[in-house]
């Protein structure tokens, strides 16, 4: 069964080290690659750090690891990961004029796989 959840995409500080090394190399992908989910949310869905997930929307779908949120970084519902190609698979091709699709409080839903 899928959880409805909303999934913030963004840049993380992480992500800007992880650049200069280089797009290809683990510390850049294992942060495009990792989904953030608050710490409620793991424990109500018996998740563990590491544990694969779809996520879905009317767009795409991805798979993807799981990593706890820290305390009070992420509320309860919400979902962030970073900006990369699984982050744009879930992203429409409208852009509503502005030339950049609507990367954000994206509706989606979470099932363990």
């Amino acid at each position: 069964m899928s959880d409805p959840f909303i999934l913030i995409p963004g840049r993380t500080s992480k992500q800007g080290c992880g650049i200069s090394e280089g797009k290809f190399e683990e510390n850049y992908q294992r942060e495009i690659n990792t989904l953030l989910v608050a710490p409620e949310d793991m424990e109500r869905l018996g998740l563990s750090d590491g544990d694969k997930v779809r996520v879905t929307n009317e767009t795409g779908q991805i798979e993807v690891a799981v990593a706890a949120a820290k305390p009070d970084e992420l509320p309860a519902g919400m979902l962030f990961i970073a900006y990369g190609d699984l982050s744009s698979r879930l992203m429409g091709a409208d852009t509503h004029g502005s030339g950049m699709p609507t990367s954000k409080g994206l509706d989606v839903y979470l099932e363990k796989i």
